[in-house]
């Protein structure tokens, strides 16, 4: 990872002739929050239910509001562009969803910098807003008891007509982790999306009572199983010191204080920005699940069930938001995300780069998700000058 750089900490709110209305997008990210609010300072607007429809609904008269063109399409992905705007676009935005007792940022800030962003430029007249299009995307949480997991408005938007007048996308977040706040950084380049690969490892051993069955005629699935998951770990940053891994779902069967497992399941999840970590982890999961099930007298199945490849943004894209930032000033670097985003899958079908900045604690996900308002700002003056700096690279002359 490239060592961070400094540039002065002083920041205008008017670059190139352009200034975003700090208080009104403020305002705007405040009351967003409280759809779906929660008393804890949370969010519940989980994709579909009746607190995201009336967010959904907000954001798109907002648009109007500002005298923009709104649209909704099948899917319920909400988008805005200027009055006699027309394609290519630069499509920026992210989503309007959370997941439940999430966080006021996570989606939303991006979504409403979005809407500052096309607002300042349209009331500006600036040429940028010709060519810019923004978007809420529906579920990319998939915190629906009936989703297939996530990104489900940005993948129906890719997989239609839509996405041929799109140019590049460009999406603005929170980090939702800990290493920008602890290097002291202010804005983060996202390079690309790290890898995430899912496995179900299923022992199977032989029920019997947890009384009579001494200790060494067990076929004890379930200690097979925790003795697996105790080896996880250390196997993984054996490999990759810069790799994440969980368990955070096992079972026993029949599930009884006082009968030996016959059957135990666990869900193995690790993330990675090195295709040969993700292959590596992959071939040392199967061969430790089988000595583990032998060493207890069991067999074993180790099933992949999902795998998302990693994701790697256009590299003329991100320095373009590279020098973006150095103009809007503060502490930057480049990076990894290892949460997912629609930017995932937008990047399958344009050039596609991203923009952090801190979250505080590294806290997210959760009530306690927060990020400074100077920060915020920052941000979304960045994710400005970036589109600014795209149009003057398109050869949009007006808009250096």
């Amino acid at each position: 990872m490239p060592t961070p750089t400094t540039t002065p900490t002083t920041m205008t709110t008017a670059l190139n002739g352009v200034s975003i209305c700090e208080e009104r997008f403020l305002d705007d990210l405040a009351h967003f929050a409280s759809i779906g609010g929660r008393p804890d300072g949370g969010v519940d607007r989980v994709a579909g239910s009746a607190a995201d429809v009336a967010g959904r609904a907000w954001f798109a008269q907002r648009i109007a509001d500002a005298g923009l063109v709104r649209h909704v399409d099948a899917i319920g992905n909400v988008f805005g562009t200027a009055p006699g705007s027309e394609g290519p676009y630069l499509l920026i935005g992210s989503h309007t969803d959370t997941v439940p007792a999430g966080g006021r940022l996570d989606g939303a800030y991006g979504t409403i910098a979005a809407l500052e962003i096309l607002r300042a430029l349209h009331e500006a007249g600036h040429p940028a807003a010709r060519s810019l299009r923004i978007v809420g995307f529906f579920d990319e949480e998939g915190a629906r008891p009936e989703s297939t997991g996530g990104l489900t408005g940005s993948t129906a938007f890719c997989s239609g007509e839509g996405i041929r007048d799109v140019s590049a996308f460009l999406e603005l977040h929170i980090e939702q982790g800990p290493r920008m706040e602890a290097a002291g950084t202010e804005l983060a380049v996202v390079e690309g999306i790290v890898g995430v690969q899912r496995f179900s490892v299923t022992f199977f051993g032989e029920t019997n009572h947890a009384g009579t069955t001494p200790m060494a005629g067990r076929a004890d699935a379930g200690r097979a199983a925790m003795k697996l998951a105790s080896r996880v770990q250390p196997m993984v940053l054996g490999i990759d010191r810069d790799m994440v891994m969980n368990i955070g779902f096992i079972e026993f069967v029949p599930g009884a204080p006082n009968v030996v497992p016959g059957e135990a399941r666990l869900v193995v999840e690790w993330r990675s920005g090195s295709p040969y970590a993700l292959t590596e982890a992959t071939r040392e999961l199967d061969a430790l699940a089988r000595w583990t099930a032998a060493d207890e007298s069991c067999t074993v199945s180790v099933e992949r069930i999902s795998d998302k490849r990693i994701t790697e943004f256009d590299p003329a894209l991100c320095d373009t938001v590279e020098r973006a930032c150095r103009i809007t000033g503060g502490r930057q670097e480049r990076l990894l995300s290892y949460a997912g985003h629609d930017a995932s899958v937008l990047a399958q079908h344009v050039p596609t780069a991203m923009l952090f900045v801190p979250s505080r604690g590294g806290v997210s996900h959760s009530p306690k998700e927060d990020t400074s308002d100077a920060q915020l700002v920052r941000g979304c003056q960045a994710l400005l000058q970036s589109v600014i700096g795209y149009g003057a690279g398109a050869g949009d002359a007006d808009a250096s």
